[in-house]
C-alpha cells in the first residue's frame, strides 16, 4: 500500500483497501444530523443523498450518469468515505469531466480484460479472475499487458484447460525456495536452484518435507536451473541444466508452473518523479513510522522490506493507521508465522537453528512426532513433527517449527506465546484437551527439558 497525507491527493496502491479507510479514516468530517426528515417516498439518488456530505453527493452524481451497476458507481460508493471532501466538491463542479478522467483512467484496462475474454472465452472461469485481478492494476500495467496480448491469451488458455480435470500427467515445476503440489495422479518433478528445497526454513524441517514429498511421487532436480521452455508436439520441452554450468538435458511435460519468487509491485506508480527513495530491490525506502523520505507519503506491505506475506501488511496497515491517529502502533517482526500451504503444511514462526548457530545464541530444542498423537493416528494423518526452540539459558522460546497436519493452524498457539515472552515451561505447563493435535504442540514443548511422556 502506498499513501498521501494530502487531502487533495490521497492515494491507494497496493495491499488492504480496510488499512487505508482506517488510515484515512483518522481525520474523516464528523457526520452532521440532517435538519430535516428524509423523504419517504423513494427517489432519484441525487435526492436520497440531499441530506449526505459532499462525496455522497458526489458519488450518487457520478452513478447517476455512469449507471448505478457499473465499475465506476461501484468504486467510487466504496471509496466515497475516504475522499476528502474538497475533491469532492471540486468534482461536483464538472461531473462530466470527472466521467472522462475515471473513463480515461480505466479504459486500457477495459480493452484489456476485453481482449483476453474474447480470446478465451467469456464465460470461462480464467476470464472471470481476469476480470477480478485486473480490477486492482493501475492502468500502466494494463497498457504494458495490452502490448503483449497474444502471448498473455496462450498462458490463459494452458490455465483455462488446466482448470478441467487433469488426467495423469507429468508437471514441471521451475522452483526458487517454494515449493508446490500436483494432483494424487500426477507425477510432479520440481526444478530448484539451490542445493535444498524452502530455504529460510529450519533445514530438519525442509529435509522431512522433502522426504514426505518424494513418497507422494514428486521428484527433485536441486542445484538446477531451467534455462528454456519450448512447446513439443502435444507437450512442453523443458532445458534444464546444473546452477553452476554444464550439460543441459530435457523433462517432457504437461504442465509446466514457474515459482521463483516475488518482486515489488513498484513500477508506473510515479515514485521517481515524487522523489520517493527506493532501494536496491526496487522496495520503498520508510521509516519505524512507515514514511517514505518524502514527508506525507507512507507505505506499507510488499513495497517495503521484510516477507511478503498478506498478514504482514495486514498488520502494517492497522500499525500505521493507529500511528496516524497519534497511537503507539507496532510490528513485531520477530514474531510473523509464515505458512507453506501444502499437503502435508509446514508452519514456522521465529528462528531457526541455522540462524541461531549463525548468531552465536545457546539454544535448547524438544521435538515431539504426530506419530505418537492420538488425534493424527486417529485421522491418519500420522507424518511430521512439532519442534520447539528455546533460548538455554532463560528457557524463552525463540522459534516454533511444525510439519505435519493442520500446521497453519497449530503455530498460533506458538506465536501468540512468543508475543508475550513465554518460555517452554510455559506451553508445556498449559493444560490441552485430549484427544487434539495441539497435544503434539505441548509435547515437544515438555520435550525441550526431556519431559514429554507419551513417548
Amino acid at each position: 500500500m502506498f499513501l498521501s497525507k494530502n487531502p487533495s491527493a490521497r492515494a491507494l496502491i497496493g495491499v488492504g483497501l480496510f488499512a487505508i479507510a482506517l488510515a484515512a479514516g483518522c481525520n474523516k468530517p464528523k457526520h452532521q444530523k440532517s435538519k430535516a426528515a428524509a423523504p419517504a417516498a423513494s427517489g432519484s439518488a441525487a435526492v436520497a443523498a440531499a441530506a449526505a456530505g459532499p462525496c455522497q453527493k458526489y458519488a450518487a452524481a457520478l452513478c447517476e450518469k455512469a449507471g448505478k451497476e457499473s465499475e465506476t458507481c461501484q468504486a467510487l460508493t466504496a471509496s466515497a468515505e475516504i475522499l476528502s471532501p474538497a475533491a469532492c466538491t471540486a468534482g461536483m463542479k464538472d461531473i462530466a469531466f470527472s466521467l472522462k478522467k475515471l473513463g480515461d483512467a480505466n479504459k486500457p484496462c477495459e480493452d484489456l480484460v476485453g481482449k483476453l475474454c474474447a480470446a478465451i472465452g467469456p464465460t470461462t472461469e480464467t476470464c472471470n479472475m481476469v476480470k477480478t485481478q485486473t480490477k486492482t492494476f493501475p492502468a500502466s500495467r494494463c497498457k504494458s499487458m495490452l502490448e503483449h496480448i497474444p502471448e498473455i491469451t496462450a498462458d490463459l488458455k494452458k490455465m483455462e484447460a488446466a482448470n478441467q480435470p487433469l488426467a495423469p500427467a507429468l508437471a514441471a515445476s521451475i522452483a526458487n525456495g517454494g515449493a508446490s503440489f500436483g494432483p494424487a495422479d500426477a507425477k510432479v518433478t520440481v526444478v530448484e536452484f539451490l542445493d535444498r528445497i524452502v530455504p529460510g526454513i529450519d533445514a530438519e524441517i525442509a529435509k522431512q518435507f522433502q522426504r514426505l514429498l518424494q513418497r507422494q511421487d514428486f521428484t527433485f532436480r536441486l542445484s538446477s536451473k531451467v534455462t528454456g521452455v519450448t512447446p513439443a508436439s502435444d507437450r512442453l520441452s523443458v532445458i534444464v541444466e546444473p546452477s553452476k554450468g554444464g550439460p543441459a538435458d530435457r523433462l517432457e511435460a504437461d504442465i509446466v508452473l514457474v515459482a521463483i519468487g516475488r518482486v515489488p509491485f513498484s513500477e508506473g506508480l510515479g515514485l521517481d518523479e515524487l522523489g520517493v527513495q527506493l532501494d536496491n530491490k526496487r522496495r520503498i525506502t520508510v521509516t519505524d513510522r512507515f514514511e517514505s523520505t518524502v514527508p506525507g507519503i507512507f507505505a506499507i506491505g510488499d513495497v517495503i522490506r521484510g516477507p511478503m506475506l498478506a498478514h504482514k501488511a495486514e498488520d502494517e496497515g492497522i500499525a500505521l493507521a493507529e500511528l496516524l491517529a497519534g497511537q503507539a502502533g507496532h510490528v513485531n517482526y520477530d514474531v510473523i508465522p509464515n505458512v507453506i500451504y501444502t499437503s502435508p503444511e509446514v508452519a514456522t514462526v521465529g528462528k531457526s537453528e541455522e540462524e541461531l548457530k549463525r548468531d552465536g545464541i545457546a539454544y535448547k530444542v524438544g521435538k515431539f512426532p504426530f506419530l505418537a498423537n492420538g488425534r493424527a493416528k486417529a485421522n491418519q494423518t500420522t507424518d511430521g513433527f512439532v519442534k520447539i526452540i528455546a533460548d538455554a539459558a532463560t528457557d524463552r522460546v525463540l522459534g516454533a517449527h511444525i510439519l505435519g497436519p493442520q500446521a497453519g493452524e497449530l503455530i498460533h498457539e506458538c506465536a501468540v506465546l512468543m508475543e508475550f515472552g513465554g518460555s517452554s515451561e510455559d506451553l508445556a505447563r498449559t493444560c490441552h484437551a485430549h484427544p487434539t493435535l495441539a497435544e503434539a504442540v505441548k509435547e515437544a514443548a515438555m520435550a525441550v527439558e526431556q519431559r514429554a511422556i507419551h513417548m
